[in-house]
């Protein structure tokens, strides 16, 4: 009976019905509305005074269980968010993601468990070279999830763009180039798709994360 009342409760949701569609097509989503802005600019601010305290760490690669910090390979400065002591805006981030992660779960049925999310801060220059969001201990992550928050005067020719390698219809692959337009929200698959992130002239701000099925 509980099933059946979590069926006629249920409310087709059209832009997370096109994010469904762009990943089963393309394997990916962009979309620029995703958030409100009031929502961006909040997240932004946040992120802005919690770099100034120092609150920000090296980030590494691999995971949490196996950290490597390697500059030749990416130059990123990292704040986990513990979503278990969210503030209020962060609060609002969440509760869309997890909106997000039960309409999944209920229409494909993807068995999300978990969400993992951090802000990024990378320096003028810095970048992330190429790499798949997957460890050999850890392969959990079905989505990543990435958010831009930089400042509303950004433009293309500031850099820092996301370049997603994928096959055309002949399997020949190519670099599909998203630039990091405030409030911009990227979702991939986090075990198909190997990205980087390209250096920019100036700061670069981000939330990214990934949808898991375990831990």
């Amino acid at each position: 009976m509980a099933g059946l009342v979590e069926q006629l409760d249920f409310e087709v949701n059209p832009l997370f019905e096109r994010l469904i569609e762009d990943i089963l097509r393309d394997g990916y989503s962009i979309m620029d509305t995703f958030f409100p802005e009031e929502t961006i600019n909040g997240l932004r601010a946040d992120l802005l005074h919690k770099y100034e305290e120092d609150y920000f760490k090296k980030a590494a690669i691999g995971n949490r269980t196996n950290e490597i910090i390697k500059t030749e390979i990416r130059g990123d400065f990292i704040l986990w968010m513990d979503e278990a002591k969210l503030n209020s805006v962060q609060s609002v981030f969440f509760n869309r993601i997890n909106e997000l992660s039960d309409y999944l779960n209920k229409t494909c049925f993807l068995g999300i468990l978990k969400k993992e999310f951090h802000y990024a801060v990378y320096p003028e220059g810095k970048f992330y070279k190429r790499h798949l969001d997957t460890f050999q201990n850890d392969d959990g992550r079905r989505l990543s999830v990435v958010c831009y928050l930089n400042e509303n005067d950004w433009l293309p020719e500031h850099g820092g763009e996301l370049l997603l390698y994928l096959n055309d219809e002949n399997g020949k692959e190519y670099a599909k180039r998203v630039f990091p337009m405030p409030g911009r929200t990227v979702i991939f698959e986090s075990q198909k798709i190997e990205h980087e992130v390209k250096p920019a002239n100036r700061q670069r701000l981000s939330i990214t994360g990934w949808l898991k099925t375990r831990s």
